[in-house]
């Protein structure tokens, strides 16, 4: 390494050579500081123009007409962000706590905590509002890119070295096969990608006894930004402060070890504290979340895992661990390389391969993942290993081109995993031509080298050795990212862009907007949770905190989901409407098919009707309804009135025979259903039930016909059984009645002012004031004057008792968690102030001593 890079990385860490010891800085040798800005900055301009090149080669927007909105790209993450938008800029009608929009009521700073705190998500306020995917493709492009500064910004603190290789592996790091397979799709784990490299470059300070103040603020800076991902990160962290207190020489001793390891301990300790006001609102809304089904970690098989090493390969069953074979043939070159220290080699090779098994065994799968094998993707902590990778690659070539033994050694490593590759079902066309042409490019780069450190005045051949690994990452990492995008496209599911179709909708949900006098519910619209784009107060909702309580208040009453229950899905149905206060509902049909390199269209309109307001008072006493468990059952419950007729079914195979009122409205519910359901004149209906990721919603068939003969014909797609009431007929003179009753005894007046409604209720109300939202933690009620008490529940939805002498209700949600969260915050702050004087104190008195 040259004596100028050693000087500039000794100057910025405030120490002279490995030894440690601290210099006068007027003694310090002042050299040009350009390496660690060089370096970070070189790679985030790599990592940005690659990554748009990626984009631009599968054709995908904002490069190309396709869309990028897969899976939860799409169902969650893009919705968010249009929400986040307006919400930042006072558009919308809920608050920090309560979001209106989703789920009939929602807890907004969990999804905040989960989805949108990072600091990059800030920037989609500078975008118009039909610019949301450009907005989400830039927040996306800038946490990879911050990736990739703060890759290289580490491997140059960690040790010097020539810092166009630190940014070549930088880029590496953030452009691995992680970010294309799972973090593009993700972007809230792109904070995890961002926190491992400042969460080690802190744990560098703690053990060289520097920036105690800074280092807390960094991991609550991660912690609030993706506190999931965050984990994973501190944990790999953790791996790597270890391996450098065993192996560095400024902790040498175990007392110096042990210090080093508390400092970090306490760092981490009270950044996790600042961060616990978001952090512990998220857990509790987690473990208030609707269950998903047990997963046993099943690890994949290790040719696969050896596959993933390769470029343009994808799966969510295999660790991506893609980074480069520029990058992996230097990591694979270091337990040869005997210029590094034996320790120092020994160490991180130890490391990597420990952690590479911790992902495959199932006790160190959990750890990974705190506690709880994930649904899909079990290997989510897949980064922190690219990390370790790109951390080996760089001791070993930090000190120059390894030596040949080393990298004759670590070229049969690579064509050992290379041929182990071989017959892998994740093996794309592209992967083995594309590492071919970078093996070439990376052997040429290397005899370049070797002949350019022989001919000391041949600057250009050092220079033309770092252009062909960049040519070989470079291409690797373009092909890699173009074929995953063009894969996951064809083989997951996905939304279309936001289009006129939206556009439509939402100007006529804005129109139509009478909130809280009554909800507007947008209706299906092409990707789940879109009514955070279009507006209204549907119960579209898709999140991972969407409450069990939501979940199972509307599939019990016919609704259905996808995601095992977290993304509950409008029903179009008189009854519910009434019962949730929708007094319009929007319906949209698309033109044509809809498309993936197209904009969808649609033709839209608006019915709107009377329904009871969103306060209600039931009378005291349990209503006469049909009894039974079926979900029109469970409706008239919860209206009061019996407005079905619920017929004995007769199937003779596929077909179902009952008799209804002429002219009454036939419903089907067959939630676990998975085929056409017929009514005999009528057009067919597809119901889409997949127990137990799926439930299909209840659905009318048509009008009874005048004989009262009603005959379904079924086309089933899968062999499952149907309810015990498959068919309920709906007559509409009952339900005008209900509806007129709920009216006339239901509130005068309902205010909302962001997570609070206010109702004024008729004199002398008694029975139970229910709001139309359903009672998950965190609601409060009072009648009248009184204190607010945790709200009480009506068949899964908010209640206060009445007396008779409360003209008004107030219902207020706060959060479950915040008041904790905020108690551990405000200690965690006071700690820090502490750490802050003791360190002013201990940084003073040496200084007064010397002056006496």
């Amino acid at each position: 390494m040259p004596p100028a890079a050693e000087t500039v990385l000794d100057e910025v860490d405030g120490k002279e050579g490995t030894g440690g010891t601290a210099q006068d800085p007027r003694a310090r040798p002042r050299g040009p500081r350009s390496p660690v800005v060089a370096g970070p900055l070189s790679a985030a301009v790599l990592t940005a123009v690659l990554l748009c090149l990626a984009t631009r080669l599968s054709r995908s927007y904002p490069f190309g007409p396709v869309t990028r909105n897969v899976v939860d790209l799409g169902q969650q993450y893009l919705p968010f962000h249009s929400y986040w938008r307006a919400f930042l800029r006072g558009e919308t009608q809920g608050d920090a706590f309560l979001n209106w929009n989703s789920g009939f009521g929602s807890n907004f700073l969990g999804d905040i905590g989960t989805y949108l705190s990072s600091p990059f998500d800030l920037l989609v306020v500078f975008f118009p509002a039909d610019r949301v995917e450009l907005a989400l493709y830039v927040v996306t492009a800038a946490k990879i890119t911050a990736a990739g500064a703060a890759m290289a910004l580490l491997l140059l603190r960690m040790r010097p070295g020539p810092w166009p290789v630190a940014a070549l592996l930088g880029t590496a790091y953030a452009l691995s096969g992680w970010t294309f397979n799972l973090g593009a799709s993700v972007p809230m784990w792109l904070d995890g990608l961002v926190a491992f490299p400042l969460l080690c470059l802190v744990g560098e300070w703690a053990r060289t006894g520097r920036r105690p103040v800074l280092g807390p603020l960094v991991v609550a800076l991660a912690w609030t930004a993706n506190f999931y991902t965050a984990y994973m990160a501190t944990v790999g962290a953790a791996v790597v402060l270890l391996v450098r207190l065993l192996t560095a020489e400024e902790t040498a001793t175990a007392r110096q070890r042990l210090t080093a390891a508390l400092r970090a301990a306490r760092g981490v300790l009270i950044g996790i504290g600042l961060a616990a006001p978001l952090v512990v609102v998220v857990f509790l809304g987690t473990k208030g979340a609707d269950p998903t089904p047990v997963v046993t970690f099943a690890p994949a098989a290790w040719q696969e895992v050896v596959a993933r090493f390769l470029p343009a390969t994808a799966s969510l069953a295999s660790p991506a661990l893609f980074i480069g074979t520029p990058a992996l043939a230097l990591a694979l070159t270091l337990p040869f390389n005997r210029a590094v220290a034996p320790r120092v080699r020994a160490g991180w090779t130890a490391a990597v391969v420990l952690v590479t098994f911790s992902l495959q065994w199932e006790p160190t799968h959990l750890l990974w993942h705190a506690g709880a094998s994930p649904n899909g993707g079990p290997y989510r902590q897949t980064f922190v290993l690219c990390g370790l990778l790109i951390v080996g690659g760089w001791f070993s070539a930090a000190r120059g081109v390894p030596r040949p033994a080393a990298l004759l050694g670590g070229g049969a490593l690579l064509g050992a995993l290379a041929l182990a590759a071989r017959g892998s079902v994740d093996i794309d066309p592209w992967t083995y031509p594309a590492f071919g042409i970078a093996a070439a490019l990376v052997l040429a780069a290397v005899l370049v080298a070797l002949l350019g450190e022989r001919r000391n005045t041949a600057r250009v051949l050092p220079v033309l050795a770092v252009l062909l690994l960049l040519a070989a990452q470079a291409g690797e990492a373009a092909v890699t990212g173009k074929r995953i995008e063009e894969r996951q496209r064809a083989e997951v599911a996905w939304s279309p862009r936001i289009g006129p179709w939206h556009t439509a909708v939402a100007e006529e949900a804005a129109r139509a907007d009478a909130w809280p006098r009554h909800r507007t519910d947008p209706g299906e619209v092409p990707g789940g949770n879109d009514v955070l784009i279009v507006g209204g107060q549907g119960p579209d909702y898709y999140s991972s905190l969407t409450s069990e309580i939501t979940s199972r208040t509307l599939a019990s009453l016919g609704f259905g989901f996808y995601a095992k229950g977290r993304h509950p899905v409008t029903l179009d149905n008189p009854v519910t409407d009434a019962l949730f206060s929708i007094g319009t509902r929007i319906r949209s049909t698309p033109t044509g098919p809809v498309r993936q390199d197209a904009l969808p269209r649609a033709t839209v309109s608006a019915t709107t009707r009377p329904v009871p307001p969103l306060v209600t008072v039931r009378p005291a006493g349990r209503p006469a309804t049909h009894p039974g468990d079926s979900a029109f059952a469970r409706q008239e419950r919860l209206l009061g009135a019996d407005v079905y007729e619920l017929p004995p079914v007769t199937r003779t195979g596929r077909t179902l025979t009952a008799r209804c009122p002429a002219g009454s409205q036939v419903w089907f519910w067959g939630p676990e259903y998975r085929g056409g359901a017929t009514l005999a004149g009528e057009r067919p209906m597809h119901f889409e039930g997949k127990p137990p990721a799926v439930r299909a919603p209840m659905r009318t068939l048509g009008t009874v016909p005048g004989s009262g003969a009603v005959r379904i014909e079924l086309t089933p797609e899968a062999e499952r059984g149907l309810p015990r009431q498959p068919v309920g007929c709906l007559l509409q003179d009952r339900l005008d009645s209900a509806v007129r009753q709920l009216t006339a005894t239901g509130a005068t007046e309902v205010r909302t002012t962001g997570h609070t409604v206010t109702a004024r209720l008729p004199p002398g109300s008694t029975g139970t004031a229910v709001l139309a939202a359903p009672r998950i933690s965190g609601w409060r009620c009072a009648a009248g004057d009184a204190e607010p008490r945790p709200a009480r529940a009506y068949q899964g939805l908010v209640a206060v008792p009445l007396d008779g002498r409360a003209a008004s209700v107030t219902c207020s949600f706060r959060p479950p968690g915040l008041t904790l969260g905020g108690a551990v915050g405000a200690a965690a702050l006071l700690a820090l102030l502490a750490t802050w004087a003791l360190h002013r104190r201990g940084a003073v008195w040496p200084r007064r001593r010397a002056a006496r």
